[in-house]
């Protein structure tokens, strides 16, 4: 998901896709520890989405976009 696609979102939108990031997250965990997981990669593009949810949200609630 790309920034511009983030940004269109709405407010509920946003903080369904963290929580929804955040399960995906707790998943790739799980199955990584069970070595279930295939690709590992997975992991930090999933961390990077958060981090990107969470800066558009923090933009938002600072009024800077």
């Amino acid at each position: 998901m790309k920034i511009e696609e983030i940004r269109n979102l709405g407010d509920t939108e946003l903080a369904k896709k963290i929580d929804e990031a955040h399960q995906e997250l707790f998943n790739l965990r799980f199955r990584l520890a069970t070595r279930q997981q295939a690709n590992h990669r997975e992991l930090p593009k999933v961390r990077k989405r958060i981090a990107r949810m969470n800066t558009v949200k923090q933009e938002r609630e600072l009024g800077i976009r």
